[in-house]
C-alpha cells in the first residue's frame, strides 16, 4: 500500500501533513500550478503538505483503504471547479480513484460501488461555481 500521512480537521476533515507525489494517467494540456496542487503535462502531480480535503463523500465509511483515492480524486475534482482541468478528465479521475481504492486493500465490490457513485452523482462537485469565480476575477 501507497501509504499518506493525514490528520482528522474539523472544516474539511482532514488535511496531508507531508508532500504526495504519484504519476497520473491524466495528462493537461500544460503544466497546472494551483495552491497545494501540481500537476505537469507527462501526468507527475504533487498534493503538498497541508492540503485539506473532505475524505470519501457520500454514504459511506471512511476507511483506510478509502483516504489516499479520496485525497486525488478531491484534488482532481478541485482543478475541474477551479478550470484548470477540463470536465471531461472526470471518468479518468474516477477511475484512479476506483484503482486506488483496489491497491489499499478496499474489495473489488466496494471498489466498483465508489466507482458507480462518483460517475453517477460526482458530476456538481466538479462542476465551476460561477458565482465563486466571480468572487476571484480581477475588476
Amino acid at each position: 500500500m501507497n501509504k499518506i500521512r493525514y490528520r482528522k480537521l474539523r472544516k474539511y476533515k482532514y488535511q496531508i501533513l507531508e508532500d504526495y507525489n504519484l504519476n497520473t494517467p491524466l495528462k493537461p494540456e500544460k503544466d497546472i500550478v494551483a495552491s497545494y496542487i501540481h500537476l505537469t503535462m507527462n501526468g507527475d502531480m504533487l498534493i503538498k503538505a497541508r492540503y485539506a480535503w473532505d475524505g470519501p463523500s457520500g454514504p459511506t465509511i471512511d476507511t483506510k483503504n478509502f483516504m489516499r483515492g479520496s485525497l486525488v480524486h478531491d484534488a482532481f475534482y478541485q482543478l475541474m471547479r477551479e478550470k484548470y482541468l477540463h470536465i471531461d478528465q472526470r471518468d479518468a479521475a474516477d477511475k484512479l480513484l476506483q484503482k486506488h481504492c483496489r491497491e489499499d486493500g478496499m474489495s473489488a465490490f466496494r471498489a466498483w460501488i465508489v466507482y458507480l457513485g462518483v460517475k453517477w452523482f460526482g458530476k456538481k462537485s466538479a462542476l465551476p461555481n460561477e458565482e465563486e469565480q466571480e468572487i476571484y476575477q480581477a475588476p
